[in-house]
């Protein structure tokens, strides 16, 4: 059995994320920002990315996976205890990498318009997913830093906390 907050379990705790969307979105870099904030605190962290026509707006992911030992990069098929999603027509794509109980990012979650560079809503979406991660704003913080150019630190932080305060805000089903 799964532990609720944080994903992994006593049998197996290595966190499983993937993070999908088109390329230009950001995929890779949300990855890099998550591996460091996991890295910077203390977990052994593997990494792989799938993005072959990335640059033409094609499929892009990246698989996460941090904990005490973590032999292999590759989330196995429906093991994902984190799906963060950038682009609505990914959701259903990517929906079979999640694990029964796991947790679903979705783009909609942080309006991109609102934000103060819609560039940002890869972070946003960290932001969210921070909220159930078992990783230090300290980690987080110096990930962000460590990531990105210092012109562009200040929008991503604001962000990264728009997305935690729509993580914590109930969200409403029509």
């Amino acid at each position: 059995m799964r532990a609720g907050r944080g994903g992994g379990d006593a049998m197996n705790p290595v966190i499983n994320i993937v993070i999908a969307g088109l390329g230009g979105q950001g995929v890779i870099k949300a990855s890099d920002i998550l591996s460091v904030a996991a890295f910077q605190s203390g977990q052994d962290v593997k990494k792989s990315e799938i993005h072959g026509m990335s640059q033409r707006g094609g499929s892009v992911t990246s698989d996460v996976r941090y904990g005490p030992q973590v032999l292999s990069p590759m989330v196995p098929p429906g093991e994902a205890d984190f799906l963060v999603v950038l682009d609505p027509d990914q959701v259903a794509v990517n929906r079979g990498r999640l694990r029964a109980g796991g947790v679903l990012i979705a783009p909609d979650l942080v309006d991109a318009a609102s934000l103060a560079n819609r560039k940002s809503h890869n972070v946003a979406l960290l932001g969210a997913l921070s909220t159930h991660l078992a990783l230090s704003e300290a980690a987080w913080r110096a990930a962000l830093h460590a990531c990105l150019p210092e012109k562009l630190r200040a929008v991503n932080e604001q962000a990264f906390a728009a997305g935690r305060r729509a993580a914590a805000t109930p969200q409403t089903t029509p």
